[in-house]
């Protein structure tokens, strides 16, 4: 039983935790990395940015890349855990709308379907809403401790930005 009093989490409810944030974090730092150090580079991910409609693409290559490291770290350590979430969800949220909702479900769907992408969005939701668990910083600094609260500084923010960003910036290409 997940209780809002993280010091009295059995052991393990916190591993539990702990492991879902730690490879949620590990795959947005390692795919924020990719985007800055490895393949094209931020030269690369803003040409595909813009081919997805997203201009400029080198604004939106940094913005992703940075968001993607920086909350994937702010997972690992559990600080500042929904404001993290809210970073996962606002990301994938994008992606599913700019890039894999249009490719159908699976992911080995030519182009990408959106089942990974909405599985990176149900679990930051999750994550976000329970909370960073007691192996974490936010119960070291006794912060981000009400799943109510949580709940609102995750979902809210995440989907807002999403459309904003999306509203301002995204045009997609002509078919």
């Amino acid at each position: 039983m997940i209780t809002t009093n993280l010091a009295q989490q059995p052991v393990v409810v916190s591993f539990g935790l702990f492991a879902i944030r730690a490879i949620i974090g590990f795959v947005m730092a390692a795919h924020g990395y990719n985007h800055v150090f490895r393949g094209g580079k931020i030269t690369g991910t803003a040409g595909w940015f813009e081919s997805l409609g997203m201009k400029p693409g080198v604004l939106h290559a940094w913005t992703a890349s940075l968001t993607e490291l920086a909350v994937g770290i702010m997972l690992i350590l559990g600080i500042g855990t929904p404001l993290a979430a809210t970073g996962v969800l606002g990301v994938m949220l994008v992606a599913l709308i700019t890039n894999h909702l249009k490719n159908g479900f699976f992911i080995f769907r030519p182009g990408e379907g959106y089942e990974y992408v909405l599985t990176i969005i149900v679990v930051a939701i999750g994550i976000g809403c329970i909370g960073a668990g007691s192996w974490s910083l936010d119960h070291v600094f006794k912060i981000f401790q009400s799943p109510t609260i949580n709940a609102a500084l995750t979902v809210a923010p995440g989907a807002i930005g999403a459309a904003l960003l999306l509203m301002t910036f995204w045009r997609p290409p002509s078919k």
